[in-house]
């Protein structure tokens, strides 16, 4: 089996709980996401900081390369439920940058998502696969 560049080991993101210093790059990758309308800074920065308070009802999920630039986050969404009989994750927003698309980091990323959920015990986890459906069925 071959290798590229930009799959080998030695150039697989590392990943990470978001962090308050990772604002700016998160709101570059959510730009990149909205297609139709445009994000607020204002109200990303209020939502941001509660989501990486981690009070456990949501996880935001950064990959970084070796020199700690972001290059694509996972946001995650967990809540009991009734009919799951415990917690249940909706994946809320998926982005890799751009420039980093098919490489790897958005498998990486759900992966981490899929790993944490199994840890901590929710019970099913969901994704919108309306505009993405090929990469979810991949």
């Amino acid at each position: 089996m071959s290798t590229t560049a930009a799959t080998s080991l030695a150039n697989r993101p590392s990943l990470r709980p978001g962090r308050v210093t990772d604002a700016d790059r998160v709101f570059s990758l959510l730009k990149q996401l909205a297609s139709s309308y445009a994000p607020d800074r204002a109200a990303f920065d209020e939502s941001f900081a509660f989501l990486v308070a981690n009070d456990g009802t949501s996880l935001l999920l950064v990959a970084e390369d070796s020199a700690g630039y972001v290059l694509g986050y996972a946001l995650t969404t967990i809540t009991p439920l009734l009919h799951t009989n415990g917690r249940s994750a909706q994946l809320q927003e998926l982005v890799v940058d751009d420039a980093h698309r098919g490489t790897g980091i958005g498998t990486a990323l759900l992966e981490e998502l899929e790993r944490h959920c199994r840890a901590t015990g929710v019970k099913q986890l969901t994704v919108a696969s309306r505009r993405s459906a090929d990469f979810y069925e991949r």
